[in-house]
């Protein structure tokens, strides 16, 4: 089969591993003493009930109380001890010293898989990424807000970064840097079906000759990596990789020719799925976007580099399939062939990955100390809301956005005001307007109470003195 883009012999790369796969796997750890450091107590435990040799990449609480935190974590196994590894533990913070008043800095979250009303199925929060872009001076957010087949709406100040990225800008490890553009490396499934290939290869070539992008080349990767998606026991999409040392050691190997990757590959999905899907009326958990997630995490977290993934259709009997007048929500998905254009305009310019610690420190680098606030549906709880919570960053909590997640995050260890909990995004760009300008939250609500009054009596020794 003739292709227009590079096919790798693997025989001419040294194999990196032979057995490293992702999967996630469900955890129950306990809660934390009083006055706990929310982060440093989940990583103990986690690493108490861990064998060395799994790495988590991704970490998510699907149900909490006060006695005991229901989790489900994305795996990544390795054959050599976990202190060898490559990348640091997703659990290392940095607690920031200080907040930078200069710009407020949103961070906008949706996460992946959870069934969320807005952002929970093709990219259809993109239209709240805009509406919270223009009440701060930068929006910091990840490819599931405004991934949409081929429609990209990220806004002129938006910074699209990829979840674990986004995960340790939070925790305060890495820092980010502006580019004018990436060099974007397009790896793709060899897919038996050489339509697929084909028409992958045209949507790179046609994002060169219309909006600039710069690609190195393209890898049809064979074989193929493999990704099974699955639900997890709360409901959320997840899933399995398999073959990942291919991606990795292409990745490896051309190593300083590009500065992010877009991947397309066939997702594995039970066929009826496609059918049901869009006859749910978005009441269905997406099954697509768990499996892209864990797979970009370790991508990522690996390589220090963004990265996103689009899925390929198995065969032109899905490809062909007509799902009628589907959801909105759904419908950027409904007329896409590769789904690729979304991840290769957001990668275009997503932001430089800084891990040095002086080079954080440089005026063009954006760290925790800059962020202003975050925004998440409510009831989400991960690490990037952890890191808020220990950094003193204000949190605001979408209630409309309902999601599979059971989690009262009112009942975290919230600082004074720092918690805020809104209906819908409308009210929350009041709320971070109101931030931005540094007004008191209860000065535009009416009805206004006076400010208690506490008199504290003067003892006899004071008077004396």
């Amino acid at each position: 089969m003739a292709h227009h883009g590079a096919v790798l012999d693997n025989q001419k790369v040294p194999r990196i591993s032979e057995l490293w796969t992702l999967y996630e796997k469900e955890v129950q750890l306990s809660g934390p003493p009083i006055a706990t450091n929310l982060i440093e107590h989940l990583s103990c435990a986690f690493q108490s009930k861990n064998p060395e040799h799994e790495a988590p990449v991704r970490f998510v609480i699907t149900e909490s109380n006060s006695r005991s935190f229901r989790c489900e974590v994305g795996i990544y196994t390795e054959d050599i001890p976990l202190k060898a590894r490559c990348f640091d533990s997703i659990f290392e913070f940095r607690r920031r010293s200080l907040a930078n008043l200069d710009r407020f800095n949103s961070v906008l979250i949706v996460p992946t898989g959870i069934g969320a009303e807005v952002g929970g199925h093709d990219g259809d929060a993109g239209a709240v990424a805009r509406l919270l872009g223009q009440a701060c001076d930068t929006l910091i957010t990840h490819p599931n807000v405004v991934n949409a087949s081929d429609i990209n709406e990220l806004p002129s100040n938006g910074l699209y970064v990829e979840g674990s990225i986004l995960t340790r800008f939070m925790m305060g490890t890495i820092g980010l840097q502006r580019v004018r553009s990436n060099r974007v490396l397009a790896v793709l499934d060899n897919h038996v079906d050489e339509l697929f290939v084909n028409a992958a290869i045209n949507s790179v070539n046609g994002a060169r000759a219309t909006y600039g992008l710069d690609c190195p080349q393209i890898v049809v990767l064979d074989p193929p990596i493999k990704l099974i998606s699955e639900y997890a026991p709360s409901g959320r999409a997840v899933g399995r990789v398999e073959n990942l040392e291919v991606l990795l050691e292409v990745l490896e190997s051309l190593r300083g020719s590009y500065a992010a990757v877009a991947i397309s590959s066939v997702i594995r999905v039970t066929h009826e799925f496609h059918w049901s899907y869009f006859a749910s009326d978005g009441t269905m958990v997406n099954p697509w976007g768990g499996v892209e997630a864990v797979t970009t995490h370790a991508v990522s977290s690996i390589m220090n580099i963004p990265s996103a993934h689009s899925p390929m259709f198995e065969s032109q009997e899905i490809s062909n399939i007509d799902p009628g007048v589907v959801d909105p929500r759904m419908a950027a998905e409904a007329v896409s062939l590769t789904f690729l254009q979304s991840i290769l305009k957001g990668l275009m310019r997503a932001p430089r990955v800084i891990t040095d610690p002086v080079a954080m420190n440089h005026h063009s680098v954006l760290t925790a100390a800059d962020v202003s606030c975050l925004v998440i549906p409510d009831g989400c709880l991960g690490l990037p809301t952890l890191a808020a919570l220990e950094h003193g960053i204000p949190v605001i909590a979408v209630r409309r956005n309902r999601n599979i997640m059971k989690n009262d995050l009112s009942l975290l260890p919230w600082k004074e005001g720092q918690f805020i909990r809104v209906e819908n995004y409308l009210e929350a760009v009041g709320v971070m307007t109101a931030l931005k300008a540094g007004l008191a939250l209860d000065s535009v609500k009416r009805p206004i109470f006076p400010a208690p009054i506490h008199q504290t009596a003067i003892s006899e020794t004071c008077k004396r003195d």
